[in-house]
């Protein structure tokens, strides 16, 4: 008895409009994996940039506060006293809500994005804005803010602000995208411009979200309506600020 042959794979001929298809849906296979390949070698030159960024940032810190530490000893030995620069950078955090507030004042808070009790705002110091806290400092607690606080801030509680959305910072991308045309292009970026009170300081502090912070740990020393000075908890409270700031962090 004759055996019959089974057809195999080969022997069945495929239909040319498959064979387009599959040739088709290889050649975006490869276009693919090329692009992921070029994508994951950009990310790792961009990751690299970023770190030697974040490293000359580092010596620059560094060199400032070695630079201050040196004119100090210089000073002693010299029998005179160093005074340092003020500084440029504030940070402001509005502390009470708006009860028999006058219509400059709730304007004002309003200039300095200070919408809700705890929001808190970067600020450079200039006359106009030395002016805009006198009338607003029955409301705030404000003062110079270190490199820490304002890193600890950016990183834990920083948002962008993005067509009127409130975003979290969660990759560098995100800030290449909506501040990448002023230099800015990650995060350590972000926090050198505002901490050095840089040239694109204005649209930096601008494209950040005011601050949400919590009620500081143990609460306010005080009803919050005697100055710092006097015991309380308003106006200028130099460098005591980042004390408050890790409170309500």
């Amino acid at each position: 008895m004759a055996r019959t042959s089974v057809p195999t794979q080969n022997d069945i001929a495929v239909p040319e409009s498959v064979l387009k298809k599959q040739k088709a849906h290889q050649k975006t296979t490869d276009s693919q994996a090329a692009d992921l390949k070029k994508k994951r070698q950009a990310s790792r030159e961009k990751r690299k940039v970023i770190a030697e960024r974040a490293q000359k940032y580092n010596q620059e810190y560094l060199k400032a506060q070695r630079d201050v530490i040196d004119a100090k000893r210089a000073a002693k030995k010299d029998n005179s006293l160093f005074i340092p620069a003020e500084s440029r950078l504030v940070f402001v955090v509005r502390i009470k809500g708006i009860n028999k507030i006058d219509p400059k004042k709730r304007k004002t808070l309003q200039l300095l994005r200070l919408l809700q009790i705890n929001n808190g705002v970067f600020v450079r110091l200039t006359k106009a804005t030395s002016e805009m806290l006198k009338i607003v400092e029955p409301f705030v607690a404000y003062g110079y803010p270190n490199h820490k606080t304002v890193r600890e801030l950016i990183y834990k509680r920083g948002y962008l602000k993005v067509n009127k959305q409130r975003l979290p910072i969660t990759d560098n991308e995100l800030i290449e995208e909506n501040l990448g045309k002023f230099g800015v292009t990650c995060i350590e970026d972000i926090v050198h411009e505002i901490f050095t009170v840089g040239p694109n300081f204005k649209q930096v502090s601008n494209a950040l979200w005011p601050f949400k912070l919590s009620s500081p740990t143990g609460g306010f020393r005080t009803r919050k309506f005697k100055h710092f000075i006097e015991g309380g908890d308003l106006g200028n409270r130099e460098q005591f600020i980042n004390q408050l700031v890790r409170q309500m962090n």
